[in-house]
């Protein structure tokens, strides 16, 4: 097991120091740092001595040994556009997107496991071909579609609802939330559903797959056999063993989640980290494009690692097949 941790833990270091390297292209060689920090009465000695100050003389390898130690100590520079460090931003940002996340995983788990338990267990039924022709319609319409519809709905005809904004927010030491105000909730209700409808569709559709699967078992044969009442078989014995693959699959889209809520954050004005990398890319904000390329990979990588690292200790039979593949 000492083995599989020591492989899987290199193997996610060697992938973010390649991320962290693609990063570092993009801040050294897209742009000139000095160029897009000065203004423009500075003049040439000023600029000297600031790419000196900057270490931009420096040869490529020190460069990327600096840039790689300072991200792990949080360090990301300055942001161009905002002269503020990046990681104050970041920090700013990253409640409104979390909280977004968080909403979107447990809507996507509340609707999509029974979901599939009704598509599975009542397969000819109107209800589950009425659900059946929501997933393909949920997986078909991308998110900034099903954004702009809601706004369409629940927004401009019915009022119901805010279109863009987080709302009111209660600070919590540096973490803000709008959970706790009324206008917080209602302002996360659209977007939530906006990020969540893909979500809803793959858990559904994999409870589904794994229900048909589970209720053929014979154990479930057997406790039909012994009178255990139907719908206790079906949501408590076969349910139960079809959640393993649901939370491994639901780990590993929160870091989907959050790199891809830049799009419902952009229709809904979200102010969330996905809203602070698209004002990157629109001003050329080098520092945090760089800094959201490894913060969202370093979620996935962590995310992967952990799912891998659980799955081992489940089931030895994979840290003994790595053990061979070793040997």
């Amino acid at each position: 097991m000492i083995a599989f941790l020591l492989k899987r833990t290199a193997n996610a270091a060697f992938v973010m120091l390649a991320v962290a390297l693609l990063a570092f292209l993009i801040f050294r060689f897209f742009g000139d740092p000095v160029e897009m920090m000065v203004n423009e009465q500075a003049t040439l000695q000023d600029r000297i001595e600031l790419r000196e100050r900057l270490g931009l003389n420096d040869g490529f390898v020190t460069q990327y040994t600096r840039f790689v130690t300072n991200a792990v100590q949080g360090d990301f520079g300055i942001s161009y556009r905002n002269q503020q460090d990046v990681m104050v931003l970041i920090k700013e940002r990253f409640p409104a997107t979390f909280e977004l996340v968080l909403v979107a995983t447990v809507i996507s788990l509340v609707v999509g496991i029974p979901a599939g338990v009704i598509t599975a267990v009542y397969r000819d039924s109107r209800l589950a071909n009425m659900l059946q022709l929501g997933s393909i319609i949920g997986v078909s319409l991308p998110s900034f579609v099903v954004g702009i519809l809601l706004i369409l709905a629940f927004s401009v005809s019915l009022g119901w609802l805010p279109a863009f904004g987080r709302g009111d927010t209660v600070d919590i030491g540096w973490w803000s939330t709008g959970l706790l105000t009324p206008s917080g909730r209602a302002a996360l209700i659209l977007p939530a559903l906006s990020l969540s409808t893909f979500q809803v569709t793959l858990v559904m559709r994999l409870v589904r797959a794994e229900m048909l699967e589970t209720l053929r078992a014979d154990y479930i044969k057997f406790a039909r056999a012994r009178g255990v009442p139907k719908a206790r078989v079906q949501w408590r014995h076969a349910l139960r063993n079809c959640l393993m693959p649901v939370i491994t699959l639901t780990g590993m889209q929160i870091g989907n989640l959050i790199a891809f809520a830049l799009v419902t954050e952009t229709v809904f004005q979200w102010p969330g980290m996905g809203m602070l990398f698209i004002q990157a890319v629109t001003f050329v904000d080098l520092p945090v494009m760089a800094a959201y390329l490894l913060i969202v990979s370093f979620i996935f990588v962590a995310l992967n690692t952990l799912v891998d690292i659980t799955y081992a200790w489940v089931d030895p039979r994979l840290r003994d097949d790595t053990a061979r593949g070793n040997g």
